[in-house]
């Protein structure tokens, strides 16, 4: 091809694309801003990791990403009351029927990181060391019952709290603070949890995410459990349905979902650390281990989210322009 033709053709797709550059312009002023908005966990916004991960999507896509912080329970309940366009959460059951009962579509896993059991340093529990998150469970409440021990609960709705009751179910337990006052439901998020156990030298269960970021308030706790299978902490991103809620923005959510589980998006759920600590593990694209952690269908749905495709945004547009531009100045020379 010569150099004259080369030209010629370059200006042709540039023409092409200035073409489609002036019809997002008189498509309602496209280059306006996009909003979404995001129901989440606190422990994903209080660890920090969303907003070391979505400006890399806001800048591409021209989004505002909204996001409400809170339990898994309420996060949902946001999100089907058509208040969200997706979630991200951490409790199966929960997604499970969010799902099941066509609030949601899509349900994909994400990340995972895990939970510990953390109390006061003089642990009169006598639980430190241990890996077994159901024993120490036994021992927390037979120490309360001895009046030595208080245990504080999120009694949020939360996956924390759904994790929180199922291990006490394991031991046989049902505690309440009517019935146990050595048990303390807190009705709060994870943050404010952290700082009432440290006040009262009490247990609580956290994530790990969450603890790094608060641990340099809280003087009086450590680390007692961790590292047991059953505290394992797997999130999943669901969709709400567009069906059911045509008003909320799907598109845009869909392409957040996609760039979240991409090999980008992995890496940067990957790259992000406290005090050089990996906080969250990223499992979209490791199917067996996704299998393992609840996600039966992951490799199906990773599959379904890569075949969609996605319009051009306008900013997306403009980057587009300034590489064949960049082209035929490198053509000219």
């Amino acid at each position: 091809m010569s150099r004259r033709t080369r030209i010629l053709a370059v200006f042709s797709i540039v023409a092409v694309v200035a073409g489609a550059i002036f019809l997002a312009l008189s498509y309602g002023q496209s280059s306006r801003q996009q909003n979404l908005v995001l129901a989440t966990t606190t422990s994903t916004y209080d660890s920090g990791l969303l907003d070391y991960v979505l400006p890399v999507f806001e800048k591409r896509h021209n989004v505002k990403v909204n996001i409400i912080s809170k339990g898994t329970g309420d996060s949902i309940e946001i999100a089907k009351r058509g208040d969200a366009d997706l979630v991200l959460v951490h409790s199966r059951k929960l997604e499970e029927q969010f799902v099941k009962d066509g609030y949601g579509v899509h349900r994909v896993g994400v990340m995972y990181n895990d939970f510990m059991i953390i109390g006061p340093s003089d642990d009169p529990a006598g639980i430190a060391g241990g890996s077994n998150a159901t024993f120490a469970f036994e021992h927390i409440a037979k120490a309360g019952a001895e009046g030595k021990a208080v245990f504080i609960s999120r009694a949020d709705k939360s996956g924390t709290n759904m994790l929180e009751l199922s291990i006490w179910s394991t031991v046989g337990l049902q505690p309440s603070n009517k019935t146990n006052t050595w048990y303390i439901e807190a009705g709060a998020g994870m943050g404010a949890v952290l700082r009432m156990t440290n006040e009262k030298n009490a247990y609580t269960l956290t994530d790990r995410a969450t603890w790094f970021s608060f641990r340099s308030q809280l003087p009086h706790l450590t680390v007692l459990v961790e590292k047991d299978r059953i505290l394992l902490n797997p999130y999943a991103l669901i969709l709400v349905n567009p069906e059911k809620y045509p008003q909320r923005n799907y598109k845009t959510a869909l392409a957040l979902v996609k760039f979240m589980i991409s090999e980008e998006g992995q890496r940067l759920i990957e790259s992000f650390r406290k005090e050089n600590q990996m906080l969250f593990f990223p499992i979209a694209r490791e199917f067996q281990l996704a299998n393992r952690l609840g996600f039966p269908s992951q490799e199906h749905e990773v599959e379904w989210y890569d075949s969609q495709e996605l319009e051009l945004s306008f900013v997306e547009l403009i980057a587009l322009r300034g590489n064949l531009e960049t082209f035929r100045f490198e053509s000219d020379s």
